[in-house]
């Protein structure tokens, strides 16, 4: 059975996390000497008393855990953080509606970037900090932050990196799980330091380039400007957005070889990698020709708007340019819903379906045409030289079903919720992979989600989970077999 004492323990653990999260907040917000100082102040105490409440009620736990377990942890520990990390919106009145604060908290958890605020520059600078922080602890996962800081917590973290890591195949770059996770958690770092500077540099001020230095390199897009980042009407600070968000596409594992060991050969050789560069090349090329020559757009300023959107979208950041998108011509809204839909690099901050299984999906598919001319041929899946095990091929197909299924069932709740049809599939294939935004101009990254019923938004809380997760995480908890004694 489930060993909830130890999941207790561990979401003590982490509650304390979040609250010492939360000061930084409170630093900020004293610091600035705004009315969110006691919102912060409460939130923290009150995550600091359940956190104690948590680790009583794990007390004296074995120190071991199980697969089953390492499933339960995950899901609760993302739900629970979303539930402590609305006290901040709730308390200090910036959002008066439960609904609308969970929305807005797992929003920025699992990096999807969707908001139920109309003015964010009304909203403190410490509830801004706030959501900017929330989007970059979930750039990589919780649990896997957890693992790099407190290696000793806890038995089975390999079994917990398995439940919350992205894409079919997981990587590691030592033997020991807690150094990897070190590792992965320096380069984002770094990466997080060089986008802000590179921010700062570009114009921002120092508390704008910390703000979008973290919802960049977390693939989040949150933003404290209504317009983002296109009030400051910058080439360079768009070119920096699409380095940085193409940077954080990237498996940090492969990005780790490649460039902090100097194997620059190993990132050209990856064939993720490839599929990547060339998707964003390729649909970027076809956008900017399109724009040149159906919208009259100078070169560069065709060259850079295709470019910035199509990695805004590949990445799952979803944040947008200068440019409306909707008044785009049609095709390039079904070139961004399918880069939107493949996603990056496994391993990466990013969401969507991955590249990575784009290949096997297309190497099953080439087999398949084979096989009916060869019925005796052995076709392997090959991945970067290896062969995909059957049963990593079974659960990539089980995960595209599922994720065309959850797609629908979500798209036609929202039709029954008068939700017109084009802007409920735009909705709920955003929320799945974890982008945030919509193509039309009712719903959109300068308007919020507000306007969408409260029974619609639960449900899109639960398929923004779920995309973070990649589905299976969350879903295998609700199968019968999961809670049985053996």
């Amino acid at each position: 059975m489930v060993n909830f004492r130890i999941i207790s323990k561990i979401i003590g653990s982490l509650l304390f996390i979040e609250a010492l999260f939360m000061g930084l907040c409170l630093a900020m917000a004293f610091s600035h000497h705004e009315d969110d100082v006691l919102a912060f102040l409460l939130s923290m105490l009150l995550t600091f008393g359940f956190g104690f409440i948590f680790l009583f009620l794990g007390r004296n736990s074995v120190n071991i855990l199980s697969r089953r377990d390492a499933f339960v942890v995950v899901t609760a520990v993302w739900v629970i953080f979303s539930i402590f990390g609305m006290f901040p919106f709730i308390i200090h009145g910036s959002i008066g509606n439960l609904t609308d604060a969970f929305f807005e908290t797992m929003s920025g958890f699992t990096t999807t970037g969707a908001t139920i605020f109309d003015d964010v520059e009304c909203l403190p600078h410490g509830i801004l900090f706030w959501r900017s922080l929330m989007q970059w602890i979930g750039g990589l996962g919780i649990v896997f932050f957890t693992i790099a800081i407190l290696p000793s917590l806890v038995g089975g973290s390999v079994k917990v990196f398995a439940a919350e890591a992205t894409g079919p195949i997981k990587a590691k770059m030592h033997p020991r799980l807690s150094t990897t996770a070190k590792w992965i958690w320096s380069i984002y770092l770094l990466l997080t330091i060089g986008c802000g500077l590179s921010f700062w540099a570009a114009g921002m001020d120092w508390f704008e380039a910390t703000n979008y230095s973290m919802t960049t390199t977390a693939t989040g897009g949150f933003s404290i400007h209504n317009l983002g980042t296109v009030v400051f009407q910058s080439p360079a600070i768009d070119y920096v957005s699409i380095i940085f968000q193409f940077f954080s596409g990237i498996n940090f594992t492969l990005l780790y070889f490649s460039i902090f060991k100097l194997r620059l050969g190993a990132l050209f050789r990856n064939a993720e990698f490839r599929l990547y560069i060339i998707v964003v090349a390729v649909s970027s090329l076809w956008i900017m020709f399109l724009l040149l020559t159906r919208l009259d757009y100078s070169i560069e300023h065709a060259f850079r708007s295709a470019l910035f959107h199509v990695v805004s979208f590949i990445t799952t950041t979803g944040v947008l340019g200068g440019d409306n998108v909707g008044q785009w011509p049609h095709i390039t809204w079904v070139i961004l819903g399918v880069v939107m839909f493949l996603g990056a690099c496994a391993g990466s901050t990013s969401g969507g379906f991955k590249c990575i299984r784009g290949i096997m999906l297309l190497q099953v598919l080439r087999n398949n045409f084979r096989q009916i001319l060869h019925p005796n041929a052995v076709l392997p899946v090959r991945v970067n030289g290896q062969s995909v095990p059957q049963s990593k091929l079974v659960a990539l197909f089980a995960f595209f079903a599922l994720t065309i299924f959850m797609l629908l069932f979500t798209a036609t709740c929202m039709i029954i919720a008068d939700i017109d049809m084009i802007n409920s599939v735009v909705i709920a294939l955003s929320c799945i992979s974890n982008v945030g935004m919509s193509l039309s101009t009712e719903v959109g990254p300068v308007l919020s989600w507000s306007v969408l019923p409260e029974h619609v938004k639960w449900l899109l809380c639960l398929l923004m989970l779920m995309g973070r997760l990649e589905i299976m995480t969350v879903l295998v908890l609700f199968t019968r077999a999961f809670w049985k004694e053996n």
